[in-house]
């Protein structure tokens, strides 16, 4: 299995790479980084958190939701705001609110080449917006308004309404 890179890593800063065709590179990128976030119990990764610099990133927020698999994702609209709590694989133990759009629109291509579009509220529209700032070298830290302890996380959530 892949190694998710840790910060301070340059890749986890420099924008990635549009990927120009789809081959067996990509999708053999797409099968490791799903190995990955089940592994890891995660929701998401981005290419460049297992050192690979191109625009790809792979979500899978439960079983309702599905999986998703993006080559050189966009988001095409916003709307809404909201706070929630985000860690990172890249930044263990790293835990704090951000404020992100409530609504978004994502366009994709997905492993079998076809042009997507998908609507996403919530947690989902989240992780999407999450991912997409790796692609684009941007770290969840430096938009953190409030730093949950680790510790802390567990009430955090308790007294958020999460299970």
């Amino acid at each position: 299995m892949r190694k998710i890179v840790l910060h301070p890593n340059k890749i986890l800063t420099t924008p990635t790479k549009k990927v120009p065709y789809i081959d067996d590179e990509v999708i053999e990128l797409l099968d490791d980084m799903y190995q990955v976030i089940k592994a890891k119990d995660a929701i998401g990764l981005a290419a460049n958190q297992i050192g690979v610099s191109k625009s790809v990133i792979v979500i899978e927020l439960d079983e309702e939701s599905g999986l998703f698999e993006m080559i050189n994702p966009e988001i095409v609209a916003k709307k809404g705001t909201s706070i929630d709590v985000e860690g990172c694989l890249s930044f263990p133990d790293i835990y704090g609110t951000v404020e992100r759009s409530e609504e978004v629109t994502m366009r994709y291509v997905d492993r079998e080449g076809y042009e997507m579009e998908v609507d996403a509220t919530g947690y989902l529209a989240r992780a999407f917006q999450h991912e997409m700032e790796h692609l684009r070298g941007e770290l969840f830290t430096d938009n953190i308004i409030d730093f949950i302890k680790p510790e802390n996380l567990d009430k955090y959530m308790e007294e958020h309404g999460y299970d």
